[in-house]
């Protein structure tokens, strides 16, 4: 605002004399040139702050677009998954469900590492029970399972991924011999062998003797259906939520 002293000329007093007023400070109204100049200056500083936010959103934007570490042993799955076929992310998606990725991880039953493998597997494929402690061997010796799993299944290419992907962990969990018979029951049944929904309703029905007291139920009975649905499920969700942030 403005200030000037404005001399008051003066009054004319009860005995017609004229009388000098006081003189006094008073604020005089910004001319309409300098209001407006002033409301050119805001709208510039109010562009200025929304234009700077933009560019903060956009650059958060662009950040969130890169992909993300899953793990530090990201390159030792890139290099092996390359190498055996599997999407490195799916079996990071193992390793984090079966160990948290914690490499000296033993279970009590003897698993062992990131893909908790067990010792029968090492000898299995007639590799030293010992090397089951190396990160990398057991990384590779968990693919070569789940590639020897897939042989056995004999899916059919159709089969959609989610079903081909999640048959495969429920046999990486509970055993295959136990996924064959709750498909082979399935078959025997009219309904689809290859369907993970179908496959996980039979391995639920393999703790009755109805069903595991059945021809087709060679490996017997399973009572441990609520710990491999609940593992493939967490896995095919760690697998989608990995794609969705590393590539």
């Amino acid at each position: 605002m403005i200030l000037s002293l404005v001399v008051i000329a003066g009054f004319e007093s009860s005995l017609g004399s004229t009388v000098a007023a006081p003189a006094l400070f008073v604020e005089e109204p910004a001319s309409s040139t300098e209001g407006a100049k002033d409301v050119e200056a805001t709208e510039i500083e109010v562009d200025s702050l929304a234009n700077q936010a933009t560019n903060e959103s956009e650059q958060i934007a662009e950040t969130a677009k890169l992909p993300q570490q899953i793990s530090k042993f990201d390159p030792l799955m890139k290099r092996i998954g390359k190498e055996s076929g599997y999407d490195w992310r799916f079996m990071s998606a193992i390793a984090y469900c079966e160990s948290r990725f914690k490499e000296g991880l033993v279970s009590k039953r003897g698993a062992a590492g990131l893909m908790q493998v067990m010792p029968i597997v090492a000898r299995h494929f007639k590799v030293p029970v010992s090397d089951i402690y190396n990160t990398e061997t057991n990384v590779r010796l968990a693919c070569r399972l789940l590639a020897e799993f897939e042989t056995m299944l004999r899916i059919p290419e159709s089969t959609p991924d989610s079903d081909r992907l999640s048959i495969i962990l429920a046999s990486y969990n509970a055993g295959v011999g136990h996924v064959q018979d709750a498909r082979r029951l399935a078959k025997a049944d009219g309904a689809n062998p290859n369907s993970w929904a179908v496959v996980s309703k039979y391995l639920k029905l393999k703790a009755d003797p109805a069903y595991y007291t059945r021809p087709e139920a060679k490996a017997g009975r399973f009572s441990g259906s609520r710990e491999t649905l609940g593992f493939v499920e967490l896995a095919m969700s760690k697998y989608s939520d990995y794609c969705e942030i590393a590539w």
